[in-house]
Order: C-alpha cells, then sequence, then structure tokens
C-alpha cells in the first residue's frame, strides 16, 4: 500500500514539474534554509550552468524545501539531484521504494538546530514535561527533540509536539500559542530578537545531518554527470573558503539576513561532503528513530543505500 502511494505522489509531481526539466536538463532542488551558502553561491554564480553548457545541458533549480517533496520529485523523474536533503527524508523514501542514493553530504549543524523557548520559568528540558512544543514531525528537529527529552529522563509521550512547518512552529511560540519550538536558520536569530531564547541545541544529541541525494537511475545512466555535480559543489566549497566576503554577501541577499549574521552563523555547519564512518552511524541512528516512532516500518540496507565513491 505505501508503495502504491509513493507511485501516485511521484505521478502527480510528474504531471506538475515536467516543465522544469527536458531530456537534457539537469534540475537540482534549490534549498537555502537553514544556511545553505553552497547552493545559494552555485545558484547566484550559476556554477553548475557553467560547468554543464559545454555538454548543451541545462540546469533547472525547483525549489522544493520539504524532504518528502524532493524525494516524490526524484521518484518522478523530474529532478535528478536532491541537494540538500534530510536524512530522515532519505531513509523514509528508500523504504517507500524510491530508487535513489546517497552521494555525500551536504552540511552537519547540530548547534544550528535548536528548542526555542521564551517562558522564564522554563529553565531546563525538563521543564517541558507536559509542555506543548510545536514544529515538523519526521525531521531532524523532531529527532533533537526526542533524544532531548530522553536525555532529561521524560519520554517522549511527556513532551507533545504539535506537527507544523518551522515558520509556523516559531509564530506559534512568539504567539503564546506554543510553549517551545524547534527551529534552525535564520529563524533562529529572528526570534531571539523577538523575545526567545535558546533552551537546548543539537550539540551531544544529533549531528543534524543532511544529504546530497541522487535519482538511482541517473547515477545509473549519467556517472559522468553525476561526477561533474560533484566536483563543481567541491569548487563551490573552496570558492566560499577562498572569497569569504562574497559568500557572505550573496547569503545575506538571498536570506535577508545581515552579512554580519550570517557570518556568525557560519562556522555552526560542515559542508564537507565527504561520507565519513560518523554519517554512516548518524545514518543508522536516526533509522533507528524512526522505527521506534512509528515513522517506519521497515530498515534501509544502508549500504546499498549510500554511494561512498562513483
Amino acid at each position: 500500500m505505501k508503495r502504491f502511494l509513493w507511485v501516485l505522489l511521484a505521478a502527480a509531481v510528474l504531471a506538475a514539474g515536467t516543465a522544469w526539466a527536458g531530456p537534457q536538463d539537469l534540475a537540482v532542488t534549490y534549498v537555502k534554509a537553514p544556511l545553505n551558502v553552497p547552493s545559494i553561491l552555485e545558484k547566484r554564480l550559476g556554477l553548475f550552468d557553467k560547468a554543464f553548457a559545454p555538454q548543451g545541458i541545462a540546469v533547472t533549480y525547483p525549489e522544493l524545501l520539504a524532504g518528502p517533496q524532493q524525494t516524490q520529485a526524484l521518484a518522478a523523474g523530474s529532478v535528478q539531484v536532491a541537494h540538500c536533503l534530510g536524512g530522515t527524508s532519505a531513509l523514509l523514501a528508500a523504504a517507500g521504494g524510491v530508487d535513489l542514493k546517497i552521494v555525500g553530504i551536504y552540511s552537519r549543524a547540530p548547534r544550528a538546530f535548536v528548542i526555542l523557548v521564551k517562558d522564564p520559568a522554563i529553565r531546563t528540558v525538563a521543564d517541558l514535561k507536559g509542555r506543548k512544543v510545536a514544529g515538523p514531525k519526521g525531521t531532524v528537529l523532531h529527532q533533537l527533540l526526542v533524544a532531548a527529552v530522553k536525555k532529561a529522563g521524560l519520554a517522549p509521550s511527556d513532551v507533545p509536539l504539535l506537527g507544523m512547518g518551522l515558520p509556523e512552529g516559531v509564530a506559534a511560540l512568539l504567539s503564546g500559542g506554543a510553549d517551545a519550538a524547534l527551529a534552525a536558520g535564520p529563524a533562529v536569530p529572528k526570534a531571539l530578537e523577538q523575545g526567545a531564547r535558546v533552551l537546548v541545541d543539537g550539540k551531544g544529541l544529533v549531528d543534524a545531518t543532511t544529504v546530497i541525494a541522487m535519482a538511482g537511475s541517473f547515477l545509473a545512466e549519467h556517472p559522468d554527470r553525476a561526477r561533474l555535480f560533484l566536483k563543481t559543489h567541491r569548487a563551490a566549497l573552496a570558492r566560499m573558503k577562498a572569497k569569504p566576503e562574497e559568500a557572505l554577501n550573496l547569503t545575506a541577499q538571498e536570506t535577508g539576513l545581515t552579512p554580519e549574521a550570517v557570518k556568525a552563523m557560519l562556522p555552526l555547519y560542515d559542508f564537507d561532503p565527504t561520507l565519513r564512518p560518523s554519517d554512516l552511524a548518524e545514518l543508522e541512528r536516526t533509522q533507528d528513530f524512526l522505527m521506534e516512532n512509528g515513522m517506519m516500518q521497515r530498515k534501509v540496507d544502508l549500504k546499498g543505500l549510500v554511494r561512498t565513491s562513483l
């Protein structure tokens, strides 16, 4: 049944997305939040466009922000690369029958993913017992909440999660509709300016790993394009280091943050795409989290899902 639903969803995305990419196009999802500096540079500077132009390949950047949207598009064939996909979304899609491969890490940012509160009476995670927390379910942020709650000696059921998008969750906290919110990226400094504070971040709890995923058929049929994509991505990372002011200014323009705010947040992110043993261990922990919380019915063979070399 679940596989049938994935087929229906993929068909819907394909019908809506055929305008994105033709046979000689490369569709790369564009997600700029929480603070995806490499993606911003790659699009704003046309780095992929320039790399693929000699082959007559046009690059498109559909803005699919939610993980399920990205994986449905991969399944439909309207997107070839999910650039910055949550590890949870990759695992759920693979378990649901979507043919995708993880070919690299996009970022690790445990300290960039946080639980925000406003009430002065909430001083520790244990104080969240019986309180309402707002945020996206089945995500890295949800995983952070469960890990923090368990570390505080509580059960996940002790802290109800109101499932909603990240911006809506922060808005609920600021308006008094929730006692805490799960947040990341530009939403955090903006909330802090309005009286929120960080109760806990992901350090020591989750690695907050996002991945670079490709459609399995694309990888099998066009390994040369896959290699060129990753080569260009690494070149973008090198450019970030060589021209930091350019990276700060372009990111500020895209996110609405000041260059100073971007500079303060950037050290929280590790953009090294190399798949490390610790990354595989984190994916395994994420899979356990999804299984334990009833969001995943069967485990995925990580060795088959991850491609460490192309």
